[in-house]
């Protein structure tokens, strides 16, 4: 069974318990430098299209829709082997989702944790 994911801002000081640290925005973090990052990896073709992140804009009340939104683009061949591999690294071990977003619980990253987890009906595991 794999480990648990879990997301967390990539502003945050790593941990130990992290496991694996990937970032999942498609642009770099303002203000952080990359050697400050502490991340594995940046994998960029797991975050939404950058229309659906403009649209979305980190709004609330769009949250529903972002989410359906996303977990469509998520069915593309680009995703779905972005996705495959985030799971090959939770079969393996902790793998923490990193991003910028002020509110992970309207995250792409939360919405990325779920789909790959198979919570909420997803279309994703398997």
């Amino acid at each position: 069974m794999a480990a648990p994911i879990t997301c967390r801002r990539v502003y945050e000081d790593a941990s130990p318990r992290d496991g694996r640290r990937v970032l999942v925005d498609r642009v770099w973090p303002r203000g952080m430098r990359k050697e400050d990052a502490h991340l594995d990896e940046w994998l960029r073709a797991a975050a939404p299209s950058t229309e659906l992140r403009r649209w979305y804009g980190h709004e609330p009340d769009r949250f529903a829709e972002f989410r359906r939104r996303y977990r469509a683009e998520l069915g593309d061949a680009g995703h779905r082997e972005a996705a495959a591999h985030l799971r090959d690294l939770a079969a393996r071990g902790r793998l923490t989702l990193l991003t910028a977003t002020k509110d992970l619980d309207h995250s792409q990253a939360a919405v990325l944790a779920e789909w790959l987890t198979g919570g909420k009906g997803s279309a994703g595991a398997s």
